[in-house]
C-alpha cells in the first residue's frame, strides 16, 4: 500500500485548493506524513499592457502587499489545521511560473505525493494555456493525486 511521508500541496486559496488541502490533510493523518503547503506568486502577469505601464514603486509595493497577504492566509490555513489535527504542516511562498515552482519544490523536498486540484483561480485562461494540474502532472517524477471539486 502506498503510504506517502511527504506530501505538497499547491494552493491558490480558491476552494478547489481547499478542497485539495482536506484530501491531503486526511492522507497526511492516516500515514503520519508532513504537509507542504505552497503558494506560488505568478511571476508571468505584465506590468504593461499596450502603451500604459505601472511604476515601478506600485509593482514593489504591490509585491510586498500580495506576499504578505499569502502569507497570513497560509499560516491560518496551517493553524486551523494543526489545532485540530495532528499533522505537521510547513508553508511557504515563492515566485515564479506555478507549474516550474511546484516541479522544482517536488524535487528540492523530496516529494513522495503531489495532491494538487484540478481546477483554480484561473477560469477561462486555463482553456488556452493549459493548466498547472496538467502541467504538474506531466512533468512531475512521483504520484500526483488530482482533487476534483
Amino acid at each position: 500500500m502506498f503510504a506517502p511521508k511527504n506530501i505538497l500541496v499547491p494552493t491558490d486559496f480558491s476552494r478547489y485548493s481547499d478542497a485539495a488541502l482536506k484530501k491531503a490533510v486526511d492522507m497526511a493523518g492516516r500515514h503520519d506524513a508532513k504537509i507542504y503547503l505552497l503558494h506560488v506568486i505568478d511571476k508571468g502577469i505584465q506590468n504593461c499592457a499596450i502603451d500604459y505601464c505601472l511604476d515601478y514603486a506600485i509593482i514593489e509595493a504591490l509585491k510586498k502587499d500580495s506576499m504578505r497577504e499569502a502569507r497570513a492566509k497560509l499560516k491560518k490555513e496551517a493553524d486551523e489545521i494543526t489545532k485540530n489535527k495532528k499533522v505537521k504542516i510547513t508553508f511557504d511562498i515563492k515566485r515564479g511560473f506555478p507549474a516550474e515552482v511546484i516541479l522544482s519544490e517536488q524535487k528540492a523536498k523530496k516529494i513522495d505525493l503531489v495532491v494538487i486540484a484540478s481546477h483554480g483561480k484561473t477560469g477561462i485562461m486555463k482553456q488556452m494555456i493549459g493548466s498547472v494540474a496538467d502541467k504538474v502532472v506531466k512533468g512531475a517524477t512521483c504520484p500526483v493525486m488530482v482533487v476534483k471539486p
